[in-house]
Parts: structure tokens; C-alpha cells; sequence
């Protein structure tokens, strides 16, 4: 979800509660802290060789021993409002880090209001080869047909 369509529907719900929903369907606790509004841009070359650049906001929920915290859609926006000294637009992918055992990034799947509160559902962030064709791939193969030496990356 592009942080955009985030902060249309945060807009579109003052002093609500955020729910964020886990891929697992647990909740992150109600008494996260909003700890960080971050661009991050990963500039890499693939296994084919060829140079790419990913780029996406990264919303950094703390839940801490303070259990009385809660941040409304208002405080909320208040701190994405800040942003703009770090992000070059709001037509950029959102996703959230949150420390649940480890550290872990879920891209946002959908956010909706749901009897009175705004709820985020975060997706699983998966790994890719992005050059298939150059390293000799079948996206149609299974896991279990990609074994060493036949071409797999």
C-alpha cells in the first residue's frame, strides 16, 4: 500500500485507534509507539547483473513497558506529517518494521475502518531471484526441483 492511500485513510478516521494485524493474526499491542518515519533505498545488482534501486517508508512500531501509550489516527498523522524533511513524496510503498522475537518487515496489505478503529493488515515480505531468465530459472519449477548445479540461483 503506498503510504498515500495510509494516510487518506487515517485522515478520513480523527482520534480513532490503529490496529495493526499481523500475517499471523496476532496484534501488534495497542501500546506501540510510532519510533520511526524512514525512506529506505537499497541500491543492489541481481544475480544477473543487473543494477536496481527499491525504495519504500518504513514505519518503526516499538511496543514498550509503557502499556498506557496509545496513539490515535491525529498523533499519528501528526508524526507522518513530519516526514516530508525525509520522504521525496507519499507515492511510496509502506511498509512496517516491528521486533517481534526478531526484527521483521511486513509490506501493508490493507487498511480499513472496522467499528470505529483503523485496521492495518500486514502481509509476509518475501525473497526473489529478479533475474530468472539470466540465471537459468523455471518460475514454473518447484522448490524441490531446484537442486545444485541446475542453474537455480
Amino acid at each position: 500500500m503506498k503510504l498515500s492511500e495510509l494516510i487518506a485513510i487515517l485522515s478520513s478516521a480523527p482520534r480513532q485507534k490503529i490496529e495493526f494485524v499481523l500475517p499471523d493474526d496476532r496484534t501488534i499491542p495497542s501500546h506501540y509507539h510510532l519510533t520511526e518515519v524512514a525512506r529506505i533505498q537499497k541500491d543492489f545488482i541481481d544475480c544477473g547483473g543487473e543494477l536496481r534501486r527499491i525504495e519504500f517508508c518504513s514505519l518503526q512500531l516499538w511496543a514498550t513497558f509503557d502499556i498506557e501509550h496509545r496513539l490515535t489516527t491525529d498523533k499519528f498523522l501528526s508524526i507522518l506529517n513530519k516526514s516530508g524533511k525525509v520522504l521525496p513524496s507519499q507515492d511510496i510503498e509502506a511498509e512496517v518494521e516491528y521486533e517481534d522475537k526478531v526484527i521483521s518487515q511486513y509490506p501493508i496489505e490493507s487498511a480499513q475502518i472496522v467499528n470505529g478503529k483503523v485496521v492495518i493488515q500486514l502481509t509476509v515480505k518475501h525473497t526473489d531471484c529478479l533475474a530468472k531468465d539470466a540465471c537459468g530459472v523455471n518460475p514454473a519449477a518447484t522448490p524441490s526441483s531446484c537442486s545444485p548445479g541446475s542453474g537455480c540461483c
